[in-house]
């Protein structure tokens, strides 16, 4: 990255828009700005924009308020609309591979061939004398995709990186970390909770679950009659809840076990596979790892050492421009823009 322009990274939830903006500098990565603004609700749903004015204009008011000139930004993409499949394939060169994974990939998508958009990575797994390795096999709908290029076009923004969330969020983690070994990556947003499992800078297994937070806040409002912020509160545990803790409790132990569940799901997965390469920790970020508790529960649940995320702890930032006590409270939910954020400008 040293001494390239950078993408604005742009993270498109289902609840709010997230914009970060870093700066390669000699010393290392400085954020220059972030932030993050709500969504009218309904605008964005599994990953798909279904009202894109509304959606153009949040965007467009929050760089302006952010006061960032930059045109060219990344996004991410998630949702049912993303196919994500490890096929082993005979080792080939770039070129034929190329070729070859056109139509090797018509078996693995749902869909028809000429109405996505396909990319894949050799994962270079076969060691030596090995004629096999894994490629990472990503499609994404081409309307549903479009869709986004030409809502951002519409407000003067170039996109010059679509990403899927998984690859963002694992990007933002080795950046961040510059850690390897068996990582368990779990983000939870709004609406979806991504899991993401990296050995040795590779994705093993990367999934997203149509689970997230929203979903207690919801429960919360239900329950106890209470406006959406106070839900919230009552949720990250800055308010109280009186005399409503055994009923919230209750709450958030039916909610989180579903949220475990699907994690740990994850993990007999990587254990059957790799028994001899246990994981080292669960990495937790999103909106969902201010649910207070949800680290001890999760570390309790699984076995594994949890941690929450800040993506910008080996990031330098201006205090008097960026208070440190907010990108202490945000950094969390900026994981998927950060990891969009890191990557050069393309052309």
């Amino acid at each position: 990255m040293k001494g390239q322009n950078l993408t604005i990274g742009l993270d498109i939830g289902s609840h709010a828009v997230k914009i970060c903006e870093l700066k390669d500098t000699k010393s290392g990565l400085q954020l220059i700005s972030l932030g993050s603004a709500r969504l009218p609700e309904g605008a964005v749903d599994d990953g798909e924009l279904r009202d894109p004015d509304a959606v153009a204009l949040t965007i467009k008011a929050l760089m302006k308020n952010l006061k960032i000139k930059s045109k060219k930004v990344g996004i991410s993409i998630s949702g049912y609309s993303v196919i994500l499949k490890k096929i082993n394939l005979a080792v080939m060169g770039d070129t034929e591979l190329e070729e070859h994974i056109q139509s090797e990939a018509e078996q693995y998508i749902p869909f028809d061939i000429s109405e996505v958009y396909l990319d894949f990575q050799d994962l270079k797994t076969g060691s030596e004398g090995e004629d096999r390795t894994d490629v990472m096999l990503v499609a994404a709908k081409k309307d549903v995709v479009d869709i986004y290029l030409d809502m951002l076009k519409s407000i003067g923004l170039k996109t010059v990186l679509v990403d899927v969330d998984a690859f963002a969020l694992e990007n933002s983690f080795e950046v961040t970390s510059g850690q390897e070994g068996n990582i368990l990556l779990v983000d939870i947003g709004s609406s979806k909770m991504n899991i993401n499992i990296i050995s040795g800078g590779a994705s093993l297994f990367a999934r997203d679950i149509a689970f997230g937070s929203r979903q207690l806040t919801e429960l919360i409002q239900d329950k106890f009659d209470l406006s959406f912020e106070d839900a919230e509160a009552l949720k990250t545990g800055a308010a109280e809840p009186g005399d409503n803790s055994e009923d919230l409790e209750e709450i958030f132990v039916s909610t989180t076990t579903q949220w475990a569940l699907e994690i740990k799901k994850a993990i007999d997965f990587y254990n059957s596979n790799f028994p001899d390469s246990p994981l080292e920790k669960l990495v937790l970020s999103g909106g969902g790892a201010r649910v207070k508790g949800l680290d001890t529960f999760f570390a309790e649940d699984t076995g594994i050492p949890v941690e929450v995320f800040n993506p910008f702890i080996s990031v330098t930032a201006d205090d008097k421009k960026i208070d440190p006590d907010y990108l202490q409270y945000i950094a969390p939910e900026m994981a998927i823009s950060m990891g969009l954020a890191t990557r050069p400008v393309p052309f």
